[in-house]
């Protein structure tokens, strides 16, 4: 039984993970077999946002807390694991990856990815294992690919400028 990580952002497309992309990347995992480690770090949000009105909360969540709610508390500080305890890596998407998980929402291309995703996003990477990213993730998994000098087929989806953005990154 293949042993997977799933690494979450929160809790709703405008703040955190992609419910819809992370449910069905749980789901297909489960259909399939998979031990499935969900896992997210232990950390504030960039921001909050009320996804009835679209507007920004004037308070703080934390991404494992919030993440939590999708894995139905089954979760794990990404911290914690290791790339050695994983057979894959997949990441869902949603605005929170790209504000949470690295800042590509407010640095573009000239972004940041947070320490711990980084680490073991490479360790995956040095060890030839599957990485799965949907949505806006595959800009992330670009910036640790330009960080480590390595190159990959990264895909932007239909986005001419993340498109540019990943291939500014020399991917």
């Amino acid at each position: 039984m293949p042993k997977v990580g799933v690494v979450l952002s929160g809790c709703g497309a405008q703040d955190g993970a992609e419910i819809h992309e992370s449910v069905i990347t749980l789901l297909a995992l489960d259909r399939a077999g998979a031990d499935v480690t969900i896992m997210a770090p232990d950390m504030n949000q960039f921001h909050v946002i009320n996804h009835l009105n679209d507007e920004e909360i004037d308070t703080s969540r934390n991404i494992l807390i919030e993440s939590a709610r999708i894995a139905r508390g089954n979760i794990v500080d990404v911290a914690t694991v290791t790339g050695n305890e994983l057979d894959a890596l997949i990441f869902p998407g949603g605005t929170g990856m790209a504000k949470n998980i690295f800042d590509y929402a407010m640095a573009g291309p000239d972004c940041t990815v947070i320490k711990d995703v980084q680490r073991l996003t490479m360790e995956i990477i040095e060890a030839g294992k599957p990485l799965g990213a949907i949505c806006i993730a595959p800009v992330m998994v670009a910036k640790v690919l330009q960080k480590m000098g390595r190159s990959g087929k990264v895909t932007g989806g239909c986005s001419k400028q993340i498109t540019a953005d990943i291939h500014s990154m020399g991917i």
